[in-house]
This record gives C-alpha cells, sequence and structure tokens, in this order.
C-alpha cells in the first residue's frame, strides 16, 4: 500500500499530462464543486464498466473482490486510522447522515454548530426536530473555542463540525474543539467534505468520533463516492438507522448480529466503478504525498487572492487565519453569477455559493453570494494569472 508521500516538489508537467481536462484553453477552478481526474481515475473507471458489459455486473465485481478491499485500506491510510475504522458510501451526506442518526439521544439533548454549517446539515437537524445552538465565530471568523466551552454542558451530544466551509477558505480548528468536547462527554463529527484531497488529515492526530468526506471534490474522484470513518473506541455507542445484508448478518428468524466495525454502516449494493475510480484517486493522492498536496494548493490560492486583492472594486472574503484552496471573492457593481457567467465566457471555469448554502455565516457578513474559485495543484501560475486578469476586465466593465 502507498503511504503519505513528503520532500520534493510536485511534478507539474507529468501531473498535467495526467490531467485530459486541461488543454491549454481553459482555466478549471472549480475543485471545490466536481473537479477534473486524473487518467487512472478515468481509464478504472471505463475499464470496469466495459468489463460489466461483457461479463456482467456480478462477476465483474468478483473479479475485483481484492481491489474493492483496497479501497478502504487506501482511504484508511489517507486518514491514518484503522481500516476497519472506514466505510464507503455514495457521499459525504450520506456519510454525515449515517452518523448522526446513529448517535443515541436522549430527550433534552442538544447539539452545538458552527456558523459555517452546511446547509444539508442544518436540514437534517431541522427536519428531525433535534434542538440546536450556534458556537459564534471570533473576530478571525473561525469557531471561537472560549465560546465552545462556555457551551458545552451535559446535555451536549454533538458537535458538528464543517472543517472547510463551502462559501470560503476559512480553516476551523480541530484539535481544540476536540479535547474540550470529549471533556464534557460530547462527540465530535467532522465535515471534511471541503477539506479531504486538499488539507492532510490524520484522525489519530485530531481525535474526531466521526469524519465524513467525498471522491468528486479534491480527491479528483468519481461522482457518487464518499466515506465515513468512525472511531473505534465510540463504534458500539453507535447504532445505524438503516442495516442491510452487507451491514448485518441474519443469524436466526428474529435475529440479526449487525458488524463489530464500521462496516455496518456501508450497503451491499454500490456503484463498483465508481468505487473503484475513488480507490485509483486515493491511491493517486498518496502517490503524490498529501502534505505536498496541501502546500501547493496553498500556494496556488494564496497567489490568486493576491491578484484579486490587487483589482479595484473586488473584495476577497475568505475569512480566518488560516486559509486553504477556496478563494471567494466580490465584484463591486457586478452580481456573482453575472461574474461566474462572464468568466466562462473567457473560459475561466468558476461558480457561486449563495446564502442558501451557509445561511448563519452569509446572514451574519451581509452576503447574498460569493464568486468561488478553488484552484488545484494541477493549475499552473500562468491559469491563475490569466483568471485574475480576466477578474480585472470585468471590474473593468462595471
Amino acid at each position: 500500500m502507498i503511504g503519505k508521500q513528503g520532500g520534493a516538489m510536485l511534478d507539474d508537467q507529468r501531473i498535467r499530462d495526467d490531467t485530459p481536462g486541461i488543454d491549454g484553453s481553459r482555466v478549471f477552478l472549480d475543485s471545490a464543486g466536481s473537479s477534473l481526474p486524473p487518467r487512472p481515475v478515468l481509464g478504472t473507471v471505463t475499464a470496469h464498466l466495459h468489463r460489466e458489459a461483457e461479463v456482467g455486473g456480478y462477476r465483474a465485481a468478483a473479479e475485483r473482490a481484492d481491489d474493492l478491499g483496497r479501497v478502504r485500506s487506501a482511504v484508511a491510510t489517507l486518514l491514518n486510522a484503522p481500516e476497519s475504522s472506514v466505510a464507503l458510501s455514495d457521499s459525504a451526506t450520506r456519510s454525515w447522515l449515517d452518523f448522526v442518526t446513529a448517535v443515541p439521544l436522549r430527550p433534552g439533548q442538544r447539539v452545538l454548530i458552527s456558523e459555517v454549517e452546511y446547509h444539508s446539515n442544518a436540514v437534517h437537524f431541522l427536519h428531525r426536530g433535534i434542538p440546536f445552538d450556534v458556537v459564534p465565530s471570533d473576530d478571525s471568523g473561525a469557531l471561537d473555542p472560549a465560546a465552545l466551552k462556555r457551551m458545552l454542558d451535559d446535555d451536549v451530544a454533538l458537535v458538528s463540525l464543517v472543517h472547510v466551509p463551502t462559501n470560503s477558505g476559512l480553516i476551523n480548528p480541530v484539535r481544540e474543539v476536540v479535547e474540550l468536547a470529549h471533556a464534557r462527554g460530547a462527540l465530535v463529527l467532522l465535515d471534511a467534505c471541503q477539506s479531504a484531497g486538499q488539507v492532510n488529515l490524520d484522525v489519530t492526530e485530531l481525535g474526531v468520533d466521526g469524519l465524513t468526506g467525498t471522491g468528486r471534490k479534491w480527491l479528483r474522484g468519481p461522482r457518487g463516492t464518499g466515506f465515513l470513518h468512525v472511531r473505534p473506541e465510540i463504534a458500539d455507542r453507535l447504532t445505524p438507522a438503516v442495516l442491510d445484508g452487507s451491514g448485518a448478518e441474519w443469524t436466526g428468524e428474529r435475529e440479526i448480529r449487525p458488524r463489530a466495525d464500521s462496516g455496518r454502516f456501508e450497503l451491499w449494493e454500490c456503484d463498483v466503478a465508481a468505487r473503484l475510480g475513488l480507490g485509483a484517486a486515493v491511491d493517486y493522492l498518496l502517490e503524490l504525498g498529501p502534505e505536498r498536496v496541501e502546500q501547493a494548493v496553498r500556494t496556488r490560492a494564496a497567489r490568486l487572492r493576491a491578484g484579486l486583492s490587487g483589482i479595484g472594486g473586488v473584495s476577497v472574503r475568505d475569512p480566518g487565519r488560516d486559509r486553504c484552496g477556496i478563494v471567494t471573492f466580490t465584484v463591486e457593481g457586478v452580481g456573482p453569477d453575472v461574474v461566474r457567467a462572464e468568466l466562462a465566457r473567457r473560459d475561466v471555469t468558476v461558480t457561486t455559493s449563495t446564502r442558501a448554502s451557509t445561511r448563519i455565516d452569509m446572514d451574519r457578513r451581509d452576503l447574498a453570494a460569493v464568486t468561488r474559485a478553488s484552484p488545484h495543484y494541477f493549475v499552473s501560475d500562468e491559469e491563475i494569472d490569466r483568471a485574475v486578469g480576466a477578474v480585472a476586465e470585468i471590474a473593468g466593465e462595471r
């Protein structure tokens, strides 16, 4: 199994040659949405689909049984976690829901969330009538540990922490949150949907009870893939809301035996080609080295922020002292949707993040929407400068 690599710089030319979506004519800045897969991922997915067409899905999957098992071990290596703590799913949202619905809540217990909670997470709490309180941010925009400490009590069952929000480059503190929560007996679930693949993750170091991630974003894997890590020490406290014949054994007419490990959260049916593609994506990242990738992404984002900050009428909207690969901004007098469309016309791909996705944070900052750019390690300096120039043109035309 490939381990986490450190040391030398990334081979930019090899990486660009590995990326079919790069042809010199377009600038791709949407890895926070759905990134460009490298050739090994593309080849793995398409080859398995062809094999299914030749021999059928069951036989094709049986032929790759060992490789399917290695997908879980690859994710475990990425997270520095035991393989038995990892469950594979069809999305980060599915994994997040699987964990939250498995947490036993007694009457009167509540959840704490941060101001950058993602809308799908908040919707679930509201839908189920689970009470929650919002932990305020500090002056930098990150979750305020001092405020968290004041709010924690014996009735807090869970702290739902978004590592990197969908609407900015902020990185929330994790280890300090975990230590404070555990001191009061609360669990911590880390939503790593926007950090997995761009920020080096070590669950042993972070100490979180659960972590959820997706394949399609910074990991450069297929859509319809995700994963869940459950800290082994708390696994027996969780009861999945959904079990099938993969997560439990039917031991008698009226009896079942759930799996003892995180496999209890997996369902039998899956997109085998996509799951193999996820494994290829994680292996690709591990070969490059997560530490090197994180540094490369941060460097590119910093270059983009600096360039945008020098344009009159453009405001960079990323809070926090610790920032990652998401860069958000607004152009005075030009709506974010118009900015996105005008950049697309210039072959620069970005997206918009609206109030609906992170309502608490956007309301607090009085923002209806921002333009979101997310340069991955395969984006060149020249492409970043080209994007900056395109934004300058749009700002100059307002």
